[in-house]
């Protein structure tokens, strides 16, 4: 049945309520906005849903698939030993996706790991806690590849879930920059709110190219690496689909850009 839902979704453990508690407090637009998204997800009736993100397994010259017949989440590096969700893998379309890379230039692995961090578990907590028949694919991007690699990795996933007869959502898990107030992360740099300005621009507008156009430097300084390469497997995704883009929230309330935004298919 193809694609049938696309989003953009932060992943700050203070989402977790366990984790959170009172700081949860502080994002409170984005809560909402991830609730309003949650619906949107669940409506889409999805089979199975591809989850890229960053941290866990990555590698620096290939993509990555993790497989596993069953996954876990694992927060114990926030203190949480009591948020335990459990989630069923999908094996057939990650067998498929490794299998067409194979007849391209763009590198994939793939490789089994039960426990999933909170790059994936913070979108999945959020918006898949109320569908019970869905299996997961955990997608992680290639640290040293450059931009048009990760595209090509998004156009390869987005050909396949077209041959599948699953309906197939996929969430990019990604924060925006690390670095737009002397509190963030990676301290203060003006790259990085021009990098949180420029994105909002860019992506309603489908403005890959001037995504394509940013230097490594540029997305370093704004220390918004990660998500930048989890928006790049989207867009190719996203490439030559239709869709509607609306974003339902942007906030840095901790000095770390938080967007939550849906493409509406």
């Amino acid at each position: 049945m193809s694609l049938v839902f696309a989003a953009i979704a932060p992943h700050p453990p203070i989402l977790i309520p366990t984790i959170g508690q009172e700081a949860l407090k502080k994002i409170n637009k984005t809560k909402r906005a991830l609730e309003q998204l949650e619906e949107d997800l669940y409506l889409s009736k999805p089979d199975i849903l591809l989850v890229v993100a960053p941290h866990n397994n990555l590698m620096t010259d290939a993509f990555t698939l993790n497989v596993c017949t069953e996954y876990e989440t694992d927060l114990r590096d926030f203190g949480d030993l009591s948020t335990r969700l459990k989630f069923k893998g999908d094996i057939g379309l990650a067998t498929n996706i490794l299998e067409a890379s194979k007849d391209t230039n763009v590198p994939t692995v793939m490789f089994s790991e039960r426990l999933i961090d909170h790059g994936a578990t913070v979108p999945l907590f959020c918006l898949a806690n109320h569908i019970t028949n869905a299996n997961i694919i955990p997608v992680g991007f290639a640290t040293d590849l450059g931009w048009k690699k990760h595209v090509d990795f998004g156009t390869l996933i987005k050909d396949q879930i077209m041959n599948t007869n699953k309906r197939v959502a996929v969430i990019a898990s990604g924060d925006l920059s690390h670095a737009l107030t002397s509190d963030s992360p990676a301290g203060f740099n003006t790259a990085g709110v021009e990098f949180d300005t420029k994105i909002q621009e860019f992506l309603p507008n489908k403005n890959l190219v001037g995504m394509m156009q940013w230097e490594e430097k540029f997305i370093k300084n704004a220390a918004a690496d990660a998500g930048f390469r989890t928006i790049l497997i989207l867009m190719g995704i996203l490439h030559d689909v239709n869709y509607t883009y609306k974003s339902y929230c942007y906030e840095n309330p901790l000095g770390v850009g938080y967007l939550t935004a849906n493409f509406v298919l």
